[in-house]
């Protein structure tokens, strides 16, 4: 039980002393790496630098002692970082006492929300976020996070607006207003940041860009020219703060405390996951909702803001040697150190080069070879994915990934609501059956429709059905005397369609025609045994286990050797004895 609540606990008694060593070294790297980064982060989301180190402290430790990752590097994110300037930018001015403590107000409100999807075990929510509206929405956020450094690299007065092209269009307007200075470092800062990513992948690239940019700011008094620096950063650790407690704020910071939630959970997921996959261990996702959740309420009561699991960080983490969570805790005493006695040296880095590390760093979401997959795997995909990207770009960030969700479900239904129906031919000289559209070679059984349905059958889906028998039967060559429902890809049976099928039977019967089953399901077996269904078929002999069966006696042909009469079985028995007789426990 103690595991369950506290994964350390079943780690670190049995810890190797072979993995110090890399865990260390982890743990220095992801410092070195955070440090610069949060500041960067909280700058994104209109906070001041130090609520970026504040939200790399406690939250990394409450993640430590609840996490089920041995590498997840948790922290400020770009992505929660813009949805919380959007939140909160619409409540307090930027920069403000009020915006920093309503940015903590939502912070302990993503915990919370986090920790009661995880106590309810509601993990499996994530699975609502498919894979094109991701790739959607991170592409768009992407962009979106990048256009808002431009103030910054250029020293301009831009809007603070999610529209890019709104942005691009007054950074080209006030073009020759920008500070010249602010833009070389800037364009040095991305140059540098980009080469040494590609010469040395593993090398602490942001830490040297702000060590170079802040002497020189400092040497030569770049500041005096207007060169804009992070200023004086509070030293000490964070003291506790109390969110506001305003019904009236809670209910206007609910949407995005729900949104910040469910996209900072997919972060952390989707990339410990990856990771968990490749050291062969299993993630619980419920309990990351609860570790989570406990990092984000730490993380606002004590000066932070909304975090996640870092992608880039995560991987830096892995590539140094992470083999635990300890890593994470020397990471934290990092922190607080440089918190104690390190943030004077904060004093003149610029801004324009924490803006060319978060340009740099969310270039990457910029997902390019996903549309090109799916343009040729699933087209209807790729309109989800450009769909999520437009609604993102247009009505921002909170709403982009909400109808981004909202249209994959409703594909999903409409999907569900025209199922995949195939009419299933004899192939010659066997007793198999296949769809006659992808088999040419496969004949249908003359007066005998013979159909598979692949999806469940419930009241969404009853009247395509109809329709489709039908049809099928005003294409079929020769009179309908019998037809043959393959029940192998029905998983599911409502009380709606179970109706459907009494009705389809009746009206078929009264024509004549009579109507069989095969290869029914466990599920969907139970609901025809409680309405009588399944009793009555079995009497009439009209449901066996096999196609073959079903349609040997639908073309009124002797099912060879059979015991007893045809279809006779215990209406309660087993889906692979009802009706099969003595040649029908088949593979």
């Amino acid at each position: 039980m103690l595991a369950r609540l506290f994964p350390i606990t079943s780690w670190l008694p049995s810890y190797r002393k072979e993995d110090l060593r890399s865990d260390i070294v982890a743990g220095f790297t992801t410092a070195v790496m955070i440090i610069p980064q949060a500041m960067g982060y909280a700058m994104l989301a209109g906070l001041p630098p130090i609520v970026g180190l504040y939200a790399a402290l406690t939250p990394i430790l409450a993640y430590a002692l609840l996490g089920t990752s041995r590498q997840l590097s948790v922290g400020p994110v770009a992505m929660d970082s813009l949805l919380v300037a959007v939140a909160v930018g619409a409540l307090a001015e930027t920069g403000s006492d009020d915006y920093v403590a309503i940015a903590g107000t939502l912070g302990v409100l993503v915990g919370l929300v986090q920790l009661t999807l995880g106590v309810l075990r509601m993990g499996f929510i994530v699975n609502f976020l498919s894979r094109p509206v991701i790739s959607g929405f991170t592409s768009a956020a992407a962009l979106i996070i990048a256009a808002s450094q431009l103030k910054y690299l250029l020293r301009l007065d831009l809007p603070s607006t999610h529209f890019v092209p709104k942005v691009v269009y007054e950074a080209l307007k006030q073009a020759q207003g920008a500070h010249g200075m602010s833009m070389l470092i800037g364009l040095a800062s991305i140059g540098t940041l980009v080469v040494l990513k590609r010469a040395v992948p593993k090398f602490p690239r942001a830490l040297v860009v702000v060590t170079i940019t802040t002497a020189v700011v400092s040497t030569w008094a770049l500041d005096q020219t207007g060169v804009r620096i992070v200023g004086e950063v509070p030293s000490g650790l964070p003291g506790v703060h109390w969110p506001r407690i305003e019904l009236d704020l809670i209910q206007t910071l609910l949407p995005a405390a729900c949104t910040i939630s469910l996209v900072s959970f997919m972060e952390a997921i989707s990339i410990g996951k990856h990771f968990a996959r490749e050291n062969r261990y299993e993630l619980n996702a419920s309990q990351e909702l609860i570790g989570l959740g406990v990092a984000n309420v730490l993380g606002g009561l004590t000066g932070g803001y909304p975090v996640a699991g870092g992608v880039s960080r995560t991987a830096v983490a892995a590539s140094a040697g992470a083999r635990t969570q300890l890593f994470a805790l020397i990471t934290v005493s990092v922190v607080a150190t440089t918190l104690l006695y390190l943030t004077p040296l904060f004093y003149a880095m610029p801004k324009a080069a924490l803006a060319a590390i978060i340009v740099t760093a969310v270039v990457g979401l910029v997902d390019l070879s996903e549309p090109k997959r799916l343009w040729k795997v699933k087209p209807a995909d790729l309109g989800l994915l450009v769909l999520t990207f437009v609604m993102t770009l247009s009505v921002g960030i909170q709403w982009g990934i909400i109808l981004g969700v909202l249209a994959s479900l409703l594909l999903f239904v409409v999907r569900t609501t025209q199922p995949h129906v195939a009419v299933l031919g004899q192939v010659p000289g066997t007793e198999a059956y296949l769809n006659v559209e992808r088999h040419r070679h496969a004949q249908v059984v003359p007066g005998v429709l013979v159909l598979r349905i692949d999806a469940q059958f419930y009241f969404g889906n009853v009247s395509f059905l109809k329709d489709t028998l039908r049809s099928l039967e005003q294409r079929m060559a020769e009179p309908l005397q019998a037809v043959v429902l393959d029940a192998s890809g029905v998983n599911q049976l409502d009380s709606s369609a179970e109706a459907a099928l009494q009705e389809i039977d009746a009206a078929y019967a009264a024509r004549g025609v009579r109507l069989y089953f095969a290869r029914v399901k466990g599920p969907v077996r139970d609901v025809m045994l409680q309405s009588g269904l399944l009793e009555r078929l079995n009497q009439e002999g009209r449901i066996v286990f096999r196609t073959h069966d079903a349609v040997q006696l639908a073309a009124g042909r002797a099912v060879v050797g059979r015991s007893g009469p045809p279809g006779a079985a215990d209406p309660r028995a087993p889906a692979d004895r009802v009706g099969c007789g003595k040649i029908q426990r088949t593979a």
